[in-house]
């Protein structure tokens, strides 16, 4: 077990942690008030100059030991007035300081403080110009240097040069380190504000496609199971009266249609409501109907009043099919993709559902599916009126786009005079991976 951590490690992470802090704020106080900084640290600077400029030390190391006072005293206030304007004109700065340097060089002064105003101009320079203007402040740098080693050669201008060089050099790359980070720095920034942007953009897009998905989840539940109870009910009130037995078992037909109807909104709200805390099983994740339960949907459509005869071509490989009343078993399924199931499933259903609401009482509907190695057909013709379409319907709408997720093709229509009815269409080209 490890033991406590060690005082020196508390205060090295808490010292961290303020000088972070202390940082953040005075670059916070700076960004908000500028003028302040340049004023607080112009006022630093003259009040360094003016105690050097007092102290006379400065003399022993200028080249010039008897320079008069007031060309010193002009430098001395000069150099950090032409401070203020470092940030936004920085190149203008310097040459607003060249007059000053000049008579510094030709009077023979050596102020420490003209030195470190020109290394601020010129980290300012690396910081906000481009990189091309560090020639022109070299140039500018080295006019008073050329200046002074005329005018006082004797005392030598090789190492004056030497270490005016060393100092520029070291400045610009200061400020070209200091110019790189943050640059990086404001990239990254830039990069997580476009990925936040992308990923609530990338909400909404799924916010978006989720709703049409359970609106139409909702379209095809509803939508077919009232149909059929509402056929039903209607047939069983005409039986009540002369079949009493007709009514119970269509009473029968409702409730269990009801039933099946209330179970596949409960799956499907089931997954809105899902929680973290409770992970659903396999089978509360998967509420969609598939072709295993065309055999259900015939048999409630059959039960509402409508006739319904189904043709079967192909690899579907299903037992019983071809207009015998049953669909019978649907082996060779367990395999097949979900999703092509669900979309063959729905618009038999919708297609259907169209029927019994639109086609008339005396209305029969065919139903022909056949799968080849290339593709998947669904065709639903019926014999009674063409089925009208409503503005702002969902039902072809949601057909069509659960065809466009597969690129298959959907054609629907009044089939041509002089037969009376109503055709959907529906090709599935199948995808190498993905055959039934």
């Amino acid at each position: 077990m490890s033991g406590p951590e060690p005082h020196s490690a508390r205060d090295d992470g808490s010292l961290t942690q303020l000088i972070n802090r202390a940082a953040q704020r005075i670059s916070a106080f700076d960004a908000s008030r500028p003028l302040v900084w340049d004023l607080l640290l112009t006022g630093c600077l003259l009040l360094g100059g003016v105690v050097d400029l007092t102290a006379g030390g400065w003399r022993s190391f200028a080249p010039n030991p008897d320079v008069p006072m007031w060309a010193a005293t002009v430098c001395t206030v000069g150099f950090p007035l032409t401070v203020l304007r470092r940030r936004t004109h920085p190149l203008e700065t310097l040459l607003a300081a060249l007059p000053f340097a000049l008579l510094q060089a030709w009077s023979g002064a050596e102020l420490q403080i003209a030195v470190f105003c020109q290394l601020i101009v010129v980290f300012n320079i690396a910081l906000r110009l481009p990189l091309r203007q560090l020639a022109h402040t070299a140039v500018l740098l080295g006019v008073p240097l050329v200046v002074g080693a005329v005018r006082f050669p004797e005392g030598g201008w090789i190492i004056p040069l030497q270490s005016s060089l060393t100092s520029f050099a070291a400045v610009a790359l200061l400020g070209i380190a200091v110019r790189t980070r943050q640059e990086y720095t404001a990239s990254l920034r830039e990069r997580a504000k476009q990925l936040e942007i992308e990923r609530d953009q990338q909400a909404q897009l799924a916010a978006a496609a989720e709703r049409t998905r359970i609106a139409r989840e909702m379209h095809d539940i509803l939508g077919h199971n009232l149909s059929v109870i509402t056929g039903l009910a209607d047939g069983g009130s005409y039986a009540a009266k002369k079949n009493p037995q007709r009514a119970t078992e269509a009473l029968d037909a409702i409730a269990t249609t009801s039933r099946q109807a209330l179970t596949e909104l409960r799956r499907l709200l089931g997954i809105l409501q899902n929680d973290d805390a409770q992970t659903p099983t396999p089978a509360e994740l998967a509420p969609q109907p598939g072709l295993g339960e065309l055999e259900q949907l015939i048999d409630g459509v059959r039960a509402a009043g409508l006739p319904v005869q189904v043709t079967v071509t192909g690899d579907f490989d299903l037992e019983g099919l071809g207009g015998l009343g049953r669909l019978g078993g649907l082996a060779g399924f367990e395999t097949a993709p979900k999703g092509r199931q669900l979309t063959v499933y729905r618009v038999v259903q919708e297609a259907l559902t169209n029927t019994l609401k639109h086609a008339g009482p005396d209305a029969t509907a065919t139903v022909t599916l056949s799968s080849t190695p290339e593709s998947i057909t669904a065709e639903i013709i019926d014999t009674g009126r063409p089925t009208p379409t409503r503005p702002g319907g969902r039902g072809i709408t949601g057909m069509r786009e659960r065809t466009a997720l597969y690129a298959g093709t959907l054609d629907v229509g009044p089939l041509p005079p002089p037969d009376s009815g109503w055709r959907v269409h529906l090709y599935l080209p199948n995808d190498e991976d993905s055959r039934l």
